[in-house]
């Protein structure tokens, strides 16, 4: 989450970004995400990486430059396989007598694959996974959001750094550059600790990927959209995982 989403002015601007796994939106409360993968793309295209970045106890925090005028994309991107193997027990059955013939591994390399599933295991299952986690920035004038053209993106109609309480935006959701039809999306307003409800909206992207939110309140958004298929670049993987989130300000009228 960036301290702010939209700045402007000549000279030096600079945004300082929290990053965290937390049980409620936007307050960290169990562990830091990592530095390593977190990416920043300047307006030209360029990629960069934090600045002064720090990893405390609940919490990374790092500074992001803008130097150019326009939008900034800081991305958090991880790729990685994960496997199961062995028998799965119905629930209230009695477990394998032997607790090494099932097992599961989240987050190897294609390297470490080998030596992590024990040899001889059966019904050995690999999923490929492909998770981005982003959030915009804007200084001065925005510019065009561009996709990457891999994994599940957003691609925004109306820009992601000019969303006002009250009024609809548009976006359209790919997967690999194409459109990705009837995924289901997740939106919730930040500061759920101070409420009962999580007050959730639910849309669907139509044939063409598109869907619509009108945003009925200011604040910081959690957007979420998940796909599986089989298009893996990975041989030994039978399936692959996509994620997509997005940490979106909404303004005031």
């Amino acid at each position: 989450m960036p301290s702010v989403t939209v700045v402007a002015g000549e000279g030096e601007r600079w945004v300082t970004v929290d990053a965290a796994v937390s049980n409620d939106l936007f307050y960290p409360d169990f562990v830091p995400v990592k530095l390593d993968n977190i990416s920043v793309i300047a307006p030209d295209g360029s990629v960069g990486k934090p600045e002064n970045g720090a990893t405390l106890k609940t919490r990374s925090v790092f500074d992001v430059n803008l130097a150019q005028q326009g939008t900034y994309r800081i991305a958090n991107v991880n790729e990685g396989l994960s496997a199961r193997w062995g028998e799965r027990p119905a629930p209230g059955s009695k477990p394998p007598a032997d607790p090494k013939a099932s097992g599961s591994l989240r987050s190897v390399t294609v390297e470490e694959l080998p030596t992590k599933i024990p040899t001889g295991a059966k019904n050995v299952e690999i999923t490929e996974t492909l998770s981005r986690i982003e959030t915009f920035i804007t200084n001065g004038e925005p510019t065009p959001v561009k996709p990457t053209g891999k994994g599940l993106e957003l691609v925004p109609s109306t820009h992601p750094n000019d969303l006002f309480a009250g009024e609809e935006a548009r976006f359209q959701l790919q997967l690999d550059g194409k459109p990705a039809a009837d995924l289901d999306v997740l939106i919730v307003r930040g500061a759920t600790r101070y409420r009962n409800a999580q007050d959730e909206i639910r849309v669907t992207s139509d044939a063409n990927g598109e869907f619509s939110v009108t945003w009925p309140e200011p604040g910081m958004y959690w957007l979420q959209a998940r796909a599986q298929d089989k298009n893996t670049s990975v041989k030994e993987a039978n399936a692959r995982r996509l994620s997509y989130v997005a940490t979106l300000e909404v303004l005031p009228q």
